[in-house]
C-alpha cells in the first residue's frame, strides 16, 4: 500500500508538538509555535495556482475546459478542477487558528500532508479536557482539513482524543449542536462564517462528556455486545445476517472483541458501553490497516471515521435500551 503521508526528499511532511502522537509520524517541534510557524515546520508553506489545462492532439494544444491545480514548490499537478472552483491556500487554513492561539485558547498540535499534497490538515489542542471514572482523561481538539482534490470539501470539526490510549474519538451525529462544518469549493472560504456555525464553544465538548459519562454507567451483556460488534463491523456479503455467537462475527469484529479487556485504559468502565466503544476506536486507530499512515487517513477522513460515528451512535442506542 502506498504511503498516505507525503514524503519529500525522504522527509515526512508532518510536524507535531508535545508527546509523540498515536500515528508516530513527523518531526517534533515546540508546543508554543504560531500557526504560521507550524505550517512552515510541517513543510506546508506552499501555495496552489489554477492553470489552464490542455491536451496535445495532432501537434495542437487544445483546451480541456478545465484547470489544473498546481503546487508552487515543484509544479506538481494536484488535481483538475472545473469552473467556479475556489482554491483555499494552506496559509488560510492555518490562519483560521491564529486568534485562538494568540488568545491562549488553543495550541498547535499536529499538521501534515497526505496523498502527495492533496490533503493538508492541521490539528489544534483546545485548552479544555475532562475525566471520568477517576482518571480517564479526554482532551478536545479542532481539526481543519484543506483538500486540494476535486470532489473533496473543506472540513472543520471537533475531535476528542482519549489520553490513555490516544484514540481519536468522534461526536455523535445525533447531537443537536453541530460539531463539524463542511464547505465545498464552489463558494469562497469565509472563516468567520465557519467560526459562527461551529460556535467554537465548549458546549460540544460538554455534550461529549455527557455521552461518555452515560456510556460508562450502562453495562452490556454478551448478547448485546455481539450484536453491537456485528453492526459496527457487518458482514458485507449478507446484510442483516443474524449473529448470535462470537465465531460468526467478522474478522474485525472478533479483533475488537479480543482487545476489549486488553486495550489501554480497559480498566476504566470495565463491562460498560464506554469500554465497548473504546475497543472500536482503539482497533481502528492502532490495529487496522497496513501502516500508521493508512490508519490515520482512514481514522480521520476515510471509512473508519464513518465507522466510529456509527460506533458511538450504536453504543448510545444499546446503552439507552440497557
Amino acid at each position: 500500500m502506498a504511503h498516505e503521508v507525503e514524503f519529500v526528499n525522504g522527509v515526512a511532511q508532518m510536524a507535531y508538538a508535545g508527546e509523540t502522537p498515536w500515528h508516530g509520524l513527523g518531526a517534533q517541534v515546540s508546543n508554543d509555535l504560531t500557526p504560521a510557524q507550524m505550517q512552515q515546520k510541517a513543510g506546508l508553506d506552499w501555495t496552489v495556482q489554477e492553470v489552464e489545462s490542455y491536451i496535445d492532439f495532432n501537434d495542437t494544444k487544445l483546451p480541456t475546459g478545465q484547470k489544473s491545480l498546481v503546487r508552487s514548490t515543484d509544479g506538481k499537478v494536484l488535481t483538475n478542477v472545473g469552473k467556479g472552483w475556489n482554491p483555499v491556500q494552506n496559509s488560510e487554513a492555518f490562519e483560521f487558528f491564529s486568534e485562538y492561539v494568540l488568545a491562549g485558547d488553543m495550541e498547535m498540535h499536529t499538521a501534515g500532508s497526505l496523498k502527495g499534497g492533496q490533503m493538508v490538515w492541521a490539528l489544534a489542542k483546545v485548552k479544555e479536557s475532562f475525566d471520568i471514572l477517576g482518571g480517564d482523561q479526554v482532551d478536545s481538539y479542532l481539526l481543519f482539513s484543506n483538500p486540494h482534490m476535486y470532489g473533496k470539501s473543506i472540513d472543520v470539526r471537533f475531535t476528542p482524543i482519549r489520553v490513555v490510549c490516544n484514540n481519536t474519538l468522534t461526536l455523535s451525529l445525533g447531537q443537536q449542536v453541530a460539531n463539524a462544518v463542511s464547505l465545498n469549493h464552489r463558494t469562497a472560504f469565509n472563516p468567520d462564517s465557519v467560526k459562527e456555525t461551529l460556535g467554537i464553544a465548549h458546549e460540544k465538548f460538554a455534550q461529549y462528556k455527557e455521552t461518555a459519562e452515560f456510556l460508562s454507567s450502562k453495562r452490556f451483556d454478551m448478547n448485546t455486545l455481539i450484536n453491537y460488534y456485528n453492526e459496527v463491523f457487518p458482514h458485507t456479503y449478507s446484510k442483516g445476517k443474524e449473529v448470535k455467537v462470537v465465531e460468526d462475527l467478522t474478522k474485525n469484529a472478533k479483533a475488537a472483541m479480543d482487545v476489549l479487556y486488553t486495550q489501554p485504559g480497559a480498566n476504566f468502565g470495565e463491562g460498560t458501553w464506554w469500554q465497548a466503544l473504546n475497543s472500536v476506536t482503539y482497533l481502528t486507530d492502532h490495529k487496522m490497516g497496513r501502516s500508521a499512515e493508512s490508519r490515520m487517513q482512514s481514522a480521520w477522513f476515510g471509512q473508519n471515521q464513518a465507522r466510529k460515528v456509527r460506533a458511538v451512535n450504536k453504543a448510545v442506542e444499546y446503552a439507552t435500551a440497557a
